[in-house]
């Protein structure tokens, strides 16, 4: 069984199991995590959203000192046969405190740790788990040894003491997509791309759970720093059509509230539209970037978190662009 393990999903090795029931369990209210910034502890709780199937929520919020750069939310699935981790937070400290409340809430061992993509707070964690297997997709590794010295800097000085001790710690294994059975769960790993290069989705076809990663925001600003805006959307049309049509009702964003049906898919699609549309305009209007980064937004928006900052962000970073097309016709 290790070696399978260690293969990745996918090896072609299924199982006969029982049905799970589709529908989520009953589930408490979101845990919205009180980090003691004296104490470097994270508050973190474990809520059972689905069948043997549990979310790590982090700050619906931006990056601070206040949070301890807790705004992601990591799950793990007990499927039977081991435990599968998705995503291990922001730093070293997140990453053990993760891997206790794991062990608290199952007597499970953990078979596989998924980072879904190359952004810090989806792998800075890992150096709590470097006894398990933990993989990503080829590209989301190859920029995590890239960046992750850059990441590092930031992280430290956003993020301060939070950070003690951590390195990144790319994920060891490339995997590549597929479905295969553990234990009582039917899992496909899919690759799609748009908030990266390389994003990773895991579906859960026995409980109905997807665990969508960067791809889809609830309630907050994307961040963008490596998007490719078309390839975004054809990932979201993507997914929608998973929900339609695969059985899927419970979703899981990296950032922002787990919810169910195509909320977060329609909040980021609808971004992507006005951002895009928004940057277009102003080019071709004649704005420099300040006069841009007055401009409000639509009020439908405005109560997003991570706003404005999220979008001063992105407007830094692409709009030179859009202008640049502006200027020559292309």
């Amino acid at each position: 069984m290790k070696g399978v393990l260690l293969a990745g999903f996918a090896a072609a090795a299924w199982l006969v199991v029982p049905p799970l029931q589709a529908q989520a369990v009953a589930a408490a209210p979101a845990h919205v995590p009180r980090p003691d910034m004296a104490k470097l502890d994270y508050d973190l709780q474990a809520r059972q959203i689905a069948p043997r199937t549990w979310v790590i929520e982090g700050a619906v919020d931006d990056f601070s000192r206040q949070n301890g750069c807790n705004i992601i939310n990591t799950a793990f699935i007990a499927t039977g046969a081991g435990v599968v981790v998705v995503n291990t937070g922001p730093s070293r400290l997140y990453g053990e405190q993760q891997r206790k409340l794991i062990e608290r809430t199952t007597q499970e061992t953990v078979v596989q740790v998924l980072n879904l993509n190359l952004h810090p707070d989806y792998f800075f964690g890992n150096q709590a788990w470097a006894n398990r297997p933990v993989q990503a997709l080829p590209g989301s590794i190859a920029g995590m040894q890239a960046e992750g010295a850059a990441y590092a800097d930031n992280l430290y000085r956003l993020c301060g003491d939070w950070m003690k001790q951590t390195e990144s710690a790319p994920a060891a294994q490339a995997l590549a997509p597929g479905v295969r059975t553990l234990g009582q769960h039917r899992l496909e790993l899919i690759r799609l791309s748009g908030h990266t290069a390389d994003d990773l989705v895991l579906l859960d076809h026995s409980t109905g759970v997807v665990f969508a990663g960067g791809l889809v925001f609830a309630d907050r600003v994307p961040t963008t720093p490596h998007a490719d805006f078309e390839a975004w959307q054809a990932s979201l049309n993507r997914l929608e059509g998973l929900l339609a049509t695969g059985g899927f009702r419970v979703v899981v964003p990296s950032h922002g509230p787990v919810h169910e049906g195509r909320r977060g898919i329609a909040q980021t699609r609808d971004w992507i539209d006005w951002l895009n549309a928004h940057m277009k305009t102003q080019a071709e209007g004649g704005l420099d970037l300040l006069e841009v980064l007055a401009l409000p937004v639509p009020p439908r928006f405005a109560g997003w978190a991570a706003q404005p900052v999220e979008l001063y962000r992105t407007l830094t970073q692409w709009y030179p662009g859009f202008e640049q097309r502006a200027l020559t016709g292309r």
